[in-house]
Formats: C-alpha cells, sequence, structure tokens
C-alpha cells in the first residue's frame, strides 16, 4: 500500500487522498499526487475567508479593513471587488484585481468572501 506523505505546509500526518489531491483536514492545503502532472498546472484550488472556492472573474467582497502600502487610505470592510484574476501565490497574494481609485492590486484570498 502506497504512504501517504505528510501535509507539505503543516507536516500534519493525518492527510488524506481524494481522487488526484492530497488534502489535510488540519490546514485545509490541498496538493496534487503528481506535481510533473498536466493537471498540476491547470489545477490551482484558491479559497476566500469561509472555505468557497474562487473563479476567474469572481466578484468578492473585502472582510477586513487593509491598509494598502504607498495609499493614503484603506481598502474598507465591504468594498466589492468584480472580476477577480487568479494568480500564482507571491507572498501569500494570489488574487489580483482593479480597484477604483487604488489601480491594480494584489490581495489574499484569506482577507475575501465570494460575492453573489
Amino acid at each position: 500500500m502506497e504512504k501517504i506523505p505528510n501535509c507539505e505546509k503543516c507536516g500534519s500526518e493525518f492527510t488524506y487522498e481524494n481522487g488526484t489531491l492530497y488534502i489535510c483536514p488540519e490546514c485545509g492545503h490541498e496538493w496534487v499526487k503528481d506535481p510533473n502532472s498536466q493537471e498540476s498546472q491547470q489545477q490551482q484550488v484558491v479559497r476566500d475567508a469561509h472555505g468557497n472556492v474562487l473563479n476567474e472573474g469572481d466578484s468578492v467582497v473585502i472582510v477586513k479593513d487593509l491598509k494598502v502600502k504607498g495609499a493614503s487610505s484603506a481598502l474598507k470592510v465591504g468594498m466589492k471587488v468584480k472580476n477577480i484574476h487568479l494568480v500564482e501565490e507571491v507572498d501569500g497574494h494570489n488574487i489580483e484585481a482593479k480597484i477604483k481609485g487604488f489601480g491594480s492590486i494584489m490581495l489574499k484570498s484569506e482577507f475575501v468572501k465570494k460575492s453573489n
């Protein structure tokens, strides 16, 4: 029987298999079994603050006041951001969006929730 690896993110030994993914129940991290497969490059799972899966072009709402470097004001709770773009994670920022008054900005998915 194949040994399931510990979580890549938190090191938990309680990971489990689900289709082509390994999943950690402790931190929620998901990764592809075979990192060289074509699926792994296409399968980027981004979740919001409540665990909902975010998709390209979704609208989100900011759930925490966020200070913006170089800006005189902050992004306020409840601000709606339309047409998000999912990108490769850079310092935890995995969403790119254009916000009126701020321009193009990078956001962390943990500070937004999916909007209807």
